[in-house]
């Protein structure tokens, strides 16, 4: 079971070690370091010996390693072996088999396949259904480069999310996570991207820069506002005996007292009176 519900994952490039410090104090909930994209082929071995540097330190990271249909996939697992990252990111996983051959490989980390192209999502279900697949994460540029997507602003991506969270759902799996916002100097571009994202029932976001933290942690936190309610309903309810009960003009039933309690718990609020309908 995959214990941290990650809102901000932030990708730090292997061959950039100086850098982890500086991703570490950024606020996010989870740093990658990238084996893959990040690092230019000449690059890897460098990156790998400070990945696993990194993972042997006090602080706990993940880690992007390189398709398993990639040379390099191999000297990356090996490089996992060993060690404890708090979860690998496979790429280009198109098959529930390659978190087998992943395992197999002496991987014993929680897994997040991301999926990024047609054949991966085509067998999202039994990928999300895999053992050790921890949550699902969309890479979204990939997939729009493997269906011939020529837009930058993803709204065209509205239909394939709502199968991450569909499978996700069914696989009994943590919300998944949206992939990245390369705008980092638009912030208004940004909070679209994370409001879209929340509203399609993601539960997380890939970042690119530091400056991208705050507002994904928020966007996909709770708010005063989402607390607020949960308390005045869960009270309304309450206070009524456990009748049909109104707040704010809306009825309130068993799924709405329901999404209080989730909202509740996601916050922090741990002792809270279950209210039964």
């Amino acid at each position: 079971m995959f214990d941290s519900a990650y809102r901000s994952l932030l990708f730090v490039p292997g061959d950039r070690p100086e850098r982890f410090a500086k991703a570490h104090a950024s606020g996010a909930d989870g740093v990658i370091i990238d084996l893959e994209d990040a690092v230019a082929p000449e690059r890897k071995a460098l990156a790998r010996a400070a990945f696993a540097d990194a993972a042997t330190g006090a602080n706990s990271v993940l880690v992007r390693i390189n398709a398993i249909t990639t040379h390099d996939y191999r000297l990356d697992r090996e490089a996992c072996q060993g060690l404890a990252p708090a979860g690998v990111l496979l790429p280009k996983t198109e098959s529930p088999e390659q978190i087998a051959q992943l395992q197999a490989d002496g991987v014993t980390a929680p897994i997040l396949p991301i999926i990024e192209t047609a054949r991966g999502y085509q067998a999202i279900e039994s990928i999300a259904a895999a053992p050790g697949v921890a949550r699902l994460v969309f890479g979204t540029l990939d997939f729009q480069l493997d269906l011939n997507i020529p837009s930058d602003d993803s709204d065209e991506l509205q239909y394939f999310r709502a199968g991450f969270v569909l499978a996700s759902r069914l696989a009994g799996l943590l919300a998944p996570i949206d992939g990245v916002t390369t705008a980092i100097d638009n912030a208004d571009r940004l909070n679209r991207d994370i409001d879209r994202g929340h509203r399609l029932g993601f539960g997380g976001k890939l970042c690119i820069h530091p400056r991208q933290i705050e507002a994904v942690n928020g966007g996909f936190g709770v708010g005063d506002a989402q607390i607020q309610w949960a308390q005045r309903v869960l009270e309304a309810v309450d206070e009524s005996g456990h009748h049909a009960v109104a707040v704010d003009g809306k009825m309130v039933d068993a799924p709405v007292i329901e999404r209080a309690r989730r909202i509740l718990a996601q916050g922090g609020y741990k002792d809270i009176k279950r209210t039964r309908v």
